[in-house]
């Protein structure tokens, strides 16, 4: 009898909003006009959150529902969503909202890593849980948003909490810095062999993965598996993961697109895996052949819609510009996150131990090596690709 009573408080608060937000269709009966609302099918509830589902009346606008979420905001409170077509809807009101700003901290994401192959930290939910997943089951991701959303900082805590997680036996990344301002705090690290400035180099990043590409893909055809991790774990080459920094700088050099496209297409079964970002993403920046391989999307602050459906998360021009670090995290459906938040010189200071000391001129992989000169070093070394080099 309570559990029914309740249910019936949560229909009459549904209506209100329904009436205050002129979500009904009327009818004159004599001289009375009636008000038909929505249908209502279902309120569940559980600790953390209300659910409504309910449908419109034939004749209803669908576009209706959406222009009036603030009204439901007004009486649920701030922490709804909305989700529905052109006639069923989801209204669920949760009782949490989401933090304003996520301290980074390792020690409490670690324990979310654990059992994943390429673990990539999130952020938090609405429950106050961290969600990450796991890059090789779900492979190649695509972080955009605008400037100032909290993209750049989303990717430097994945690759600091990578760094953390695994040691240079187990990973080696690649990067690409074509804006030259994110990626240079993580040169000289162990497990990072090569960071990349320019498209020339960033081609030559590509040719060199491409070498290793294939010669993984031979192990795998001499050996008779389908994947690297049905390999015994003895004869198992590092994960490598690139991470390419907006892309749209590279967009009309035919070659590097051509194998980025290689490397999303049949990356996963050699476990080399593909991190893009980039702030405006287009149809002729990312065209299908790529974006139908990133399986992951992280959608920050957009423009408009028309960039928020290109990544894949629409909703996300509605993210306010106060809220940074909020985005929408695109799997097997859409869920509204809180990134952590690392700064550069706290990231700069967790780096430090994992950096190798006293290496000028050649360092463990790295594109851009200072010479006693002061210039750049177009010489590549690039760890697990070093026999691969002798091949070019």
């Amino acid at each position: 009898m309570r559990k029914w009573l309740q249910k019936q408080r949560a229909k009459s608060q549904l209506r209100k909003a329904f009436r205050a937000a002129g979500l009904y269709v009327t009818y004159r009966s004599g001289e009375r006009e009636l008000m038909v609302f929505p249908k209502i099918h279902s309120v569940t509830s559980d600790d953390g959150r209300i659910e409504y589902v309910f449908t419109l009346i034939d004749g209803m606008e669908p576009k209706e529902v959406f222009k009036k979420e603030y009204v439901f905001q007004q009486v649920f409170g701030q922490h709804v969503q909305l989700d529905g077509d052109y006639k069923r809807f989801t209204l669920t009101v949760y009782r949490y909202g989401l933090p304003n700003e996520l301290p980074y901290s390792f020690e409490k994401i670690k324990p979310h890593l654990e059992g994943l192959a390429l673990p990539i930290i999130c952020g938090m939910d609405r429950y106050g849980q961290y969600i990450a997943y796991d890059a090789i089951q779900e492979p190649h991701l695509l972080i955009a948003g605008e400037s100032g959303s909290g993209k750049s900082t989303q990717l430097r805590s994945i690759l600091t909490t990578l760094i953390q997680y695994y040691d240079d036996t187990k990973l080696h990344i690649y990067c690409a810095d074509l804006k030259m301002s994110e990626f240079h705090i993580f040169k000289r690290c162990r497990q990072v062999k090569a960071v990349c400035t320019t498209p020339g180099q960033l081609k030559k990043m590509l040719s060199l993965i491409q070498i290793e590409m294939n010669r993984r893909s031979q192990l795998l055809n001499e050996k008779e598996v389908a994947h690297i991790n049905d390999l015994p774990e003895s004869e198992r080459p590092p994960i490598i993961l690139v991470c390419i920094d907006e892309l749209v700088v590279v967009k009309d050099e035919k070659d590097i697109m051509d194998t980025l496209v290689q490397l999303v297409a049949i990356g996963r079964a050699l476990n080399i895996i593909v991190i893009l970002s980039m702030q405006r993403p287009s149809h002729d920046i990312l065209d299908t052949k790529i974006r139908a391989n990133l399986t992951v999307r992280m959608g920050f602050r957009t423009a408009d819609l028309s960039n928020a459906k290109i990544i894949g998360t629409p909703g996300a021009e509605k993210i306010s510009i106060e809220q940074r670090g909020r985005f929408l995290l695109k799997r097997e459906g859409l869920m509204e996150l809180q990134a952590p938040f690392l700064s550069l010189e706290r990231a700069k200071k967790i780096l430090e131990r994992y950096k190798v000391v006293d290496q000028k001129d050649v360092l463990p992989g790295g594109l851009e090596a200072a010479s006693p000169q002061g210039n750049v070093s177009e010489e590549i070394i690039l760890g697990v690709l070093d026999d691969a080099t002798d091949q070019t």
